[in-house]
């Protein structure tokens, strides 16, 4: 990862980027051939079109040489037909290494990455910035290398039929660097901070539509609208600035062109009138001419799309930079029958942000333990640390006498199953969602068995797909308790060592209570569980409590200990039990 880090960072990260995709040569190669072939047997066009001209009769009409003219214009179209689709695959093939790079990395990055950054803006840099290098490398380069070959055969070619008209006309050169240079920086200036915007707009937009029925329960929309409306001035202002320079762009180069054009014309016309030029030299040196404005007028376009991409390239390099999660521990360990011990942990985002302050305790294997305590106070927090969601800031957590940092993170997780208040659930179908993360294909009978288990087999009968019913995003077509009942077979499936459960009935109603609160108790069984409940009714019965207070352990005791000794749990247990 180092070497790959070091690859993207030399002196020019966009062209180590691109060459770190490993894209496919000989296509690119052939693409480029072609181009070449293209824009050589574009210039001997003008010379035939020269022949024509200066013989021009119709007795002295040449049937071979009209033959000629129109191979070469066929070829030349066939060549390019297949040029432009080597060329584009290969963009289409860098594309898709690098949004496999990115998907690769963000997957793959801690949680506290989330954290700080919106999902609109990853999904961003993975579509957008990545379309945009597409762009470049599919169309504008392949423009820029042929303008660079009809530009140099046009010049060799103007030079050997009149040396003094091509030095007038070359005059353009400086003129077009002098307006390109300042105008390409402003450009790169702008293009980022329109990829910046645009990632936050699609953020906004995602989480908008993400929490749609939050905002219509709310009478949100004018306030969404305001919000949108602001963003879309945003990119609005970004999109002005760039169509200014494109404004400028544009004409200034069209007014050196014709400028050129004229001069030339008029004085070709001079030359022929003299006789010290024929009409068709004076036609073969118009062609050529365009042949050199027409590549200038795209270099435009390339530096434009090169300066965007350069911007994309930041962003993108920012991201491939990060460190991953998988950073340290790679032993795999059975957890089974080990005693889980927290000792000294403090935590917290930053200097300012303390979450655990300084806590200890443990768990025998096949305990459940309950935290309890005031909103806030960090208890959510315990169970990111056991999971490797986020790193102690001081203090160790040990399964047996192993430190978690040092096992592997996956083994790890595999051997934790996890039932939350919110149920978190894919968009697709029910047998999607109960094996999601099991790389094996697992058998209908063992999906019904672990749904029987949860309580959740008859409703899934209801349905007339069964178990290939789709529960639409973030399972919006299930009740709350079916969502449960599904987390619960979901984590039947895989077996866990230690259980967590985070609120897990606290937002079902009480027939759906009932019958989750069964499926849990059924697969607590001969577990170690960590359990979040605000209602002390789940954890009465729990082999230890903890209660936590504004990230320290201000108790620990069974539900009557507690009651005897805490005078905040006693006060909690008589709200709720009076």
């Amino acid at each position: 990862m180092k070497d790959k880090r070091r690859e993207i960072n030399s002196s020019n990260p966009f062209i180590s980027l691109i060459l770190s995709t490993n894209f496919p040569k000989w296509p690119f190669v052939f693409g480029i051939l072609g181009s070449l072939i293209t824009t050589v047997v574009g210039l001997s066009i003008p010379l035939l079109t020269r022949e024509m001209v200066d013989g021009f009769s119709v007795e002295s009409i040449s049937v071979f040489l009209i033959i000629i003219l129109g191979t070469a214009f066929i070829v030349r179209a066939a060549i390019d037909a297949f040029s432009r689709y080597f060329l584009a695959f290969v963009g289409q093939k860098i594309v898709a290494a690098l949004r496999e790079k990115m998907l690769s990395k963000l997957i793959r990055l801690p949680v506290n990455y989330f954290d700080r950054k919106t999902s609109g803006e990853s999904v961003s840099r993975v579509v957008n910035d990545t379309g945009i290098v597409r762009d470049l490398i599919s169309h504008h380069f392949p423009q820029f290398i042929t303008g660079i070959v009809s530009i140099i055969g046009s010049v060799i070619i103007l030079v050997i039929l009149d040396w003094r008209m091509t030095v007038l006309m070359i005059t353009v050169v400086p003129v077009t660097i002098l307006i390109m240079r300042p105008l390409g920086k402003k450009m790169r200036k702008i293009a980022t901070g329109l990829q910046d915007e645009t990632a936050k707009f699609s953020g906004k937009i995602q989480q908008t539509i993400g929490e749609i029925r939050l905002m219509k329960a709310s009478n949100a929309e004018g306030i969404e609208e305001r919000k949108g409306k602001s963003g879309i001035n945003n990119l609005l202002s970004y999109g002005l600035r760039e169509s200014k320079i494109l404004a400028v762009i544009g004409p200034l180069m069209q007014l050196v062109m014709m400028t050129v054009v004229v001069m030339i014309i008029g004085y070709g016309g001079i030359r022929v009138a003299e006789g010290t030029m024929t009409t068709g030299s004076l036609v073969a040196f118009i062609l050529y001419l365009f042949q050199i404005i027409m590549p200038l007028t795209a270099f435009t376009m390339f530096f434009t799309q090169l300066q965007k991409a350069k911007g994309a390239t930041d962003r993108m390099i920012e991201t491939l930079d990060l460190k991953e999660e998988q950073g340290q521990g790679n032993i795999e360990m059975n957890i089974s029958n080990q005693p889980v011990y927290f000792e000294n942990v403090s935590f917290h985002y930053n200097e300012e942000e303390p979450v655990l302050k300084h806590i200890s305790f443990h768990v025998e294997p096949g305990n459940t333990v309950a935290f309890a305590g005031p909103s806030g106070g960090g208890k959510t927090t315990v169970f990111g640390l056991l999971e490797r969601f986020y790193e102690p800031t001081e203090g160790r957590i040990l399964i047996g006498t192993m430190p978690i940092k040092e096992l592997s993170i996956a083994s790890l997780r595999s051997q934790i199953g996890y039932v939350s208040q919110d149920s978190p659930m894919i968009a697709g179908t029910i047998r999607e969602n109960l094996s999601y993360g099991i790389e094996t294909p697992v058998s209908d009978d063992r999906l019904w068995d672990m749904a029987k288990m949860a309580y959740a087999d008859q409703f899934i009968e209801e349905f007339p797909n069964k178990l290939d019913t789709e529960v639409g995003e973030r399972g919006i077509k299930l009740s709350g308790g079916q969502r449960q009942r599904i987390a619960i077979a979901r984590a039947f499936l895989r077996d866990p060592k230690i259980l967590m459960m985070d609120e897990a009935t606290a937002s079902l109603d009480s027939q759906s209570e009932k019958i989750v609160q069964q499926a849990l108790s059924r697969l607590m069984e001969g577990r170690t569980t960590f359990i979040i409940a605000h209602r002390l009714s789940t954890i009465v019965n729990a082999d230890k409590i903890i209660f936590i207070e504004k990230g320290e352990i201000t108790g620990i005791g069974t539900h009557k200990e507690l009651v005897e000794t805490h005078h905040l749990y006693r006060e909690f247990a008589a709200q709720q039990f009076s």
